[in-house]
């Protein structure tokens, strides 16, 4: 679990097929201070287990459904990507609750400079609009950001200088690919409501004809 507050920029140091997937080697630009073999960590976003650490570089491994779900397939030796270390359960939760579980990529449609923000728009695909409200959360590339309005294919966020200056966020422009993680608390209540409607709807459809005249109600 993680909460979105990127700690800093990786560099994709090597990047190559492994077991049907990819593995990345990657290097940080801050100390992965008491490192612990096989801790997860957010690449992009992405939840993965970071293997032989050392120093400031670790692997990881891309499983085939990561790679076809996010962008990752799409860095090459070279490329920055945003990290964070797990969340722990003394840590401050600063932004909001993050899986690193990418539901889709989204596209930026546009950038817009306001002083010394900066203006983002999306389009996301086909049904993921319903989970994106406005003033809610969201991730992209692994940062907790507020939506400040939204409709059925399409969001946009502001970005503070901060994060400009230490996530990828700074670089990124019109038809770029970013990973999104829709806030988990909407499709825990969409799964809950529609197994209840579901609940619903098999008892009334046992309700029939043939039903009332079983139990007397129709002579």
């Amino acid at each position: 679990m993680f909460t979105g507050i990127i700690l800093g920029k990786g560099k994709i140091i090597e990047k190559r097929p492994a077991g049907g997937g990819m593995l990345f080697g990657i290097e940080a630009d801050f100390a992965l201070t008491d490192p612990q073999e096989g801790e997860s960590i957010a690449v992009n976003g992405v939840c993965l287990t970071a293997r032989q650490i050392a120093g400031r570089r670790f692997l990881v491994d891309v499983s085939p459904e990561s790679l076809s779900r996010t962008d990752l397939g799409q860095l090459v030796v070279g490329s920055v990507v945003n990290l964070e270390r797990a969340l722990r359960l003394s840590d401050r939760l600063g932004g909001h609750l993050v899986s690193g579980h990418i539901d889709a990529t989204a596209s930026i449609i546009s950038r817009q400079p306001e002083g010394d923000f900066v203006r983002l728009s999306f389009v996301v695909p086909v049904g993921f609009g319903r989970y994106i409200i406005e003033k809610g959360s969201i991730a992209i590339d692994g940062i907790s950001l507020t939506v400040n309005h939204c409709d059925e294919r399409s969001f946009s966020v502001a970005i503070i200088p901060h994060t400009l200056q230490i996530t990828t966020l700074g670089q990124r422009k019109p038809g770029d690919l970013v990973n999104i993680e829709v806030d988990l608390i909407g499709k825990y209540v969409e799964k809950l409501l529609s197994s209840k409607e579901d609940k619903e709807e098999a008892r009334s459809s046992a309700i029939n004809p043939a039903f009332l005249a079983e139990h007397g109600f129709l002579r």
